[in-house]
């Protein structure tokens, strides 16, 4: 359930928007098969039950009549978690014994406040500050633990132009990301409630030709604690820090009323940071991504074809093995019988690639092999299918 109240005058607006969800999980999975435990096999559970609750809440002053337009924005962002999980073995999605039970309960509050400001008719900026805190409680069968972590985000953002119809623009600023609360009071090894991000990017944004949008930006981004997959427990845990460096083109080209061309490109370089020499790939830091698509629509007729990429990565941190890329096609045909009446057919994996979706790579048993074996496992693309939809609008 949510809600939203607005007020909005000539010179102030604000904004509330309140709510709350109630979500149930039952996740099953077996990433290892027979490693562990060669009877029952690897399969376990975590059912997830929880109760999230929030307000985000905003209000701006807009400043005119001065020669420099203005707007200063603050608000608070207010969410509890209320989360019963646990992690259990399983055969045949039976309960067999019990690895752990927990009542998590993450409380965050983030206050900020942004300002923009007009400069001129070729200079803009956007500042921001923000502070969030964390707070962290996590309950099992021996005690309660605690922890909390707070974190001070400054943010710039600097528009240049526009000159021949392009604007150019430089970003600097601080984010981060939240770890398992469970991960933060580990009592041998806590990992950080909040993992510090810094970022830094410049681009040019064009519409220097009539039909043609194009975008170019250049970026790093350091990350204080990387997210690590790991395979016998199907979980995320917090591991060393890293860099990404990368290069984005984003174009969108109308040659005609009817038709629309996309296209977007991506190259990333990511490198963990702090660890021993020739271990610095991250697993499954795709490198390159890019997507294509061509749109058409005239009279009832409407359709779409767009071509998408996933470039090769690593699978394990010295780069010996890598997962490599992988193009697949999707398309539409759409019809408009009447109005507010929409028939449309979506096709998906047009030329039935066979490739893997994800993948990772880590030791595992089958029933009949005699002992652990280290290999590539993938879950692969959806086979071909169709899909015919009927919408009808009101």
């Amino acid at each position: 359930m949510s809600g939203v109240w607005r007020r909005t005058g000539a010179d102030q607006a604000s904004k509330v928007n309140a709510y709350l969800i109630r979500n149930q999980l039952d996740l099953y999975s077996n990433f290892t098969y027979f490693l562990n435990d060669p009877v029952n096999g690897d399969q376990f559970s975590q059912p997830d039950r929880r109760v999230t609750g929030g307000v985000d809440a905003t209000h701006t002053w807009h400043g005119h009549g001065t020669g420099i337009n203005t707007d200063l924005t603050v608000g608070l962002q207010l969410q509890n978690d209320n989360i019963f999980n646990g992690l259990y073995n399983t055969r045949r999605r039976e309960r067999v014994s019990t690895t752990r039970e927990d009542h998590v309960v993450e409380s965050s509050l983030g206050l900020f406040a942004e300002h923009q400001v007009r400069w001129s008719d070729k200079l803009r900026s956007v500042a921001g500050l923000r502070a969030d805190t964390y707070r962290f409680a996590v309950r099992d069968a021996d005690a309660t633990a605690r922890a909390h972590d707070r974190q001070l985000s400054p943010s710039l953002n600097l528009i240049f132009g526009p000159w021949a119809r392009t604007e150019w623009y430089l970003n600097a600023g601080h984010g981060f990301h939240s770890n398992d609360a469970r991960g933060t009071v580990d009592r041998i090894a806590p990992a950080p409630g909040l993992a510090r991000t810094r970022a830094l990017e410049a681009g040019v944004r064009s519409e220097l030709l009539p039909t043609l949008q194009s975008a170019l930006s250049l970026y790093r981004l350091d990350i204080g604690s990387e997210l690590v997959f790991v395979g016998d427990a199907g979980n995320t845990e917090a591991g060393p820090a890293s860099r990404r460096t990368g290069i984005e083109l984003s174009n969108y080209y109308k040659p005609f009323k009817w038709l629309s061309l996309d296209l977007d490109l991506a190259f990333a370089k990511a490198r963990a940071r702090g660890v021993a020499p020739g271990q610095d790939r991250i697993a499954g830091a795709v490198e390159g991504v890019g997507q294509f698509a061509l749109t058409v629509a005239r009279g009832p007729w409407s359709g779409a074809l767009r071509l998408r990429y996933v470039g090769a990565r690593p699978l394990i941190e010295d780069n010996s093995v890598r997962a490599p890329g992988s193009a697949t096609m999707n398309g539409r045909i759409g019809y408009r019988i009447a109005s507010g009446l929409l028939l449309d057919i979506e096709g998906f994996n047009l030329s039935n690639r066979r490739a893997s979706a994800i993948a990772y790579y880590y030791a595992s048993r089958l029933p009949n092999e005699s002992g652990a074996r280290a290999d590539v496992h993938f879950h692969p693309t959806e086979s071909r299918s169709l899909r015919l939809t009927l919408v009808k609008k009101w």
